[in-house]
């Protein structure tokens, strides 16, 4: 989490499961999100700081119970890093604006990037695009 963010302001703001996922690396329980099974046209956006990190355009059903992405809207509104926790060798994903952790990244998603940013709805708001 960046220094500059009011932790308990922060509390108070999100729910405890948002808390727990964006400030402490938690993980939703899959199929349990508000996202992992959404359709709808729209952008997301980082629950804590707002920033858009992920557009429906890239997400896909990867059976995971977790909202999936094939692509970021900008590779340099989000930063992957080393995760060894658990005795496993994974990609955190968090936002690159505020810190908040948002997820991992898989490399076994769709062409034409073949990556899977496997992202707790908890860690996201959906903006939905108005319709057309």
């Amino acid at each position: 989490m960046k220094s500059d963010i009011d932790v308990e302001a922060l509390r108070q703001r999100l729910t405890k499961l948002q808390f727990e996922v964006t400030q402490e690396a938690a993980t939703e329980r899959p199929f349990t999100g508000a996202y992992w099974n959404s359709h709808d046209s729209g952008a997301y956006r980082c629950v804590v700081c707002g920033e858009i990190l992920f557009d429906s355009a890239g997400k896909f059903d990867s059976h995971c119970g977790w909202p999936s992405f094939s692509e970021v809207v900008d590779q340099a509104r989000v930063i992957a890093r080393p995760d060894d926790s658990f005795g496993m060798k994974r990609t955190e994903v968090v936002c690159a604006n505020c810190g908040a952790h948002l997820g991992h990244l898989f490399d076994d998603g769709p062409r034409p990037t073949g990556l899977r940013y496997c992202i707790n709805s908890a860690s996201l708001d959906f903006e939905k695009r108005p319709a057309s």
